[in-house]
C-alpha cells in the first residue's frame, strides 16, 4: 500500500510504500471497541468514596415519635431522605480494571491504524524540524494542510521542542511511537506521522 510523502508546507515530495501487515490489516470493530474499554477502565483510579447511613456522623434519633403527630414516620435522622443523611448506594473504593491479551491489543491497534490508511486519514511527513519552539510553527504545519478537526501527531522519538511548541494546540496530540495508544489513534480525526515514525512502526509491529 502506498501513500504520498510531502514535507512540512504540504507538497508532495514522493511516495511511501507502508508494510500490509501493520497497515493493510481487516477493520475489527469488536476487538478495538474491547480493548478500549480495558484501556479508559484500566486509567480509573476507583478512589472515590462516599458515607452510608451507617457511616455518616451523628444521628441515629428518630426525629418523632412513630404515630399521632400527622407526619410520616420516620426513623433516624441520618436516613437518606434527610439533609446530612447517608448517601442509599455510595460508591466505594474498588478496582475497575480489565484485561486483554497482548495479541488482542496489537491486533487491535493495527486494525484501527489500517483503518485510518485505508481512509485517507495518516499524513505522512519526511520530517518535522522548527526554527524555534514557538506554537505557530507546529500551527503554521497544521494550517498548511488544512487540519482543522482533532490531529495525533506521532514523532519517532521524543522530541522536546516540538512538544513543547505544540501542546497548547487545543485539536493537537502528541505522542510518540513507543507511547502512542489506541484509544488516541481512534478518538483523532487524522493522524500525521514522520517517515521514521511510520518505519519505528512497522518494526514494532511487523509480524
Amino acid at each position: 500500500m502506498q501513500v504520498k510523502l510531502f514535507d512540512t508546507s504540504a507538497k508532495e515530495i514522493g511516495a511511501l510504500e507502508l508494510n500490509d501487515s501493520v497497515f493493510g490489516c481487516e477493520y475489527n470493530e469488536a476487538l478495538i471497541h474491547q480493548v478500549v474499554v480495558a484501556q479508559l477502565a484500566n486509567a480509573r483510579q476507583g478512589t472515590k468514596s462516599t458515607l452510608t447511613r451507617t457511616e455518616v456522623r451523628g444521628g441515629g434519633r428518630k426525629p418523632w415519635r412513630q404515630k399521632g403527630t400527622g407526619h410520616a414516620r420516620q426513623g433516624s435522622i441520618r436516613a437518606p431522605q434527610w439533609v446530612k443523611g447517608g448517601v442509599v448506594f455510595a460508591p466505594k473504593p474498588r478496582d475497575f480494571s480489565k484485561k486483554a491479551n497482548n495479541r488482542a491489543k496489537y491486533q487491535a491497534f493495527k486494525s484501527a491504524i489500517s483503518y485510518k490508511a485505508q481512509h485517507n486519514e495518516i499524513i505522512v511527513v519526511d520530517k518535522i524540524e522548527l526554527p524555534e519552539i514557538k506554537t505557530k510553527h507546529v500551527q503554521k504545519i497544521l494550517s498548511n494542510f488544512k487540519l482543522d478537526k482533532k490531529v495525533l501527531l506521532v514523532l519517532p522519538e521524543y522530541n522536546e521542542a516540538v512538544l513543547r511548541a505544540g501542546r497548547n494546540i487545543e485539536n493537537l496530540a502528541i505522542s510518540t511511537v513507543e507511547l502512542v495508544s489506541l484509544y488516541e489513534v481512534v478518538s483523532n480525526a487524522t493522524i500525521m506521522m514522520t517517515a521514521d515514525a511510520v518505519k519505528n512502526m512497522e518494526e514494532a509491529f511487523a509480524e
